[in-house]
């Protein structure tokens, strides 16, 4: 199936949720916030969100810096 993410279209497997798309961009375990159409996921729902047809992700990776 086909979503966006971070803007670029990108064919993903059915039914895949948020953690096991994570895992497959190896973003898995990393400081990342997640966000499907405009509603933002938290860590604890990365499990159970599932990714449908023409969703757009956006992942953002936490910068430290000082």
């Amino acid at each position: 199936m086909e979503i966006y993410i971070n803007g670029e279209v990108r064919q993903v497997t059915p039914g895949i949720s948020v953690a096991q798309l994570l895992a497959g961009l190896d973003c898995a375990g990393r400081r990342v916030a997640v966000e499907v159409n405009r509603d933002i996921v938290p860590r604890s729902g990365y499990e159970s969100r599932v990714v449908n047809p023409g969703d757009h992700v956006e992942i953002v990776h936490a910068i430290g810096g000082g």
